[in-house]
């Protein structure tokens, strides 16, 4: 799927950015052009990103919970707030996806707001790093979710694959 139906044509000044610098934090590039979060994953290079419809959500979340440790990243303008550990198993109710757990991550997410769901894999601080942006409606993120890494900071293998493997099968939906 190519760009989500919430933004416009790629900006070619975003584009510019995110070519000399693949790696920039996505938020700030937003903030710094005035531009949503949205917009700034859309101009990264095709390669680097692929897109599903935000109503995958449900089965991006229950995917994830298989794959153990991960780190997911909540990002506003007051902090960046991340956890490392495995996401649990989720369930719908009153308007909600309730992360069905007691301690770690959990918590209750407006799944609805999901407008899409951006695959994206590209250099970060000087390693590679592959993670699922949930975006809304807005064009706002409303959460990351980062592949989790090795006793030596490698991506992990297996949920490498797994991550492609969605974006693979949900991102042609």
């Amino acid at each position: 799927m190519t760009a989500p139906a919430t933004t416009t044509a790629i900006d070619p000044a975003l584009r510019k950015i995110l070519a000399d610098d693949p790696g920039a934090l996505i938020e700030r590039v937003a903030k710094d052009h005035d531009r949503t979060v949205t917009a700034v994953v859309t101009a990264l290079p095709e390669a680097m990103r692929k897109f599903a419809a935000g109503e995958h959500f449900v089965t991006v979340m229950g995917d994830v919970a298989q794959w153990g440790e991960v780190t997911v990243i909540v990002h506003t303008e007051d902090g960046i707030m991340e956890f490392t550990g495995p996401v649990p198993e989720g369930q719908i109710a009153r308007g909600y996806y309730n992360l069905m757990s007691r301690t770690g991550f959990h918590g209750h997410l407006r799944y609805e707001r999901c407008a899409a769901i951006a695959f994206v894999e590209r250099p970060f601080m000087n390693r590679d790093s592959a993670s699922i942006l949930f975006l809304n409606k807005e064009g706002g993120c409303m959460l990351k979710v980062f592949v989790g890494r090795d006793e030596n900071g490698a991506l992990k293998a297996d949920q490498l694959a797994r991550f492609r493997d969605l974006a693979a099968r949900i991102g042609a939906a």
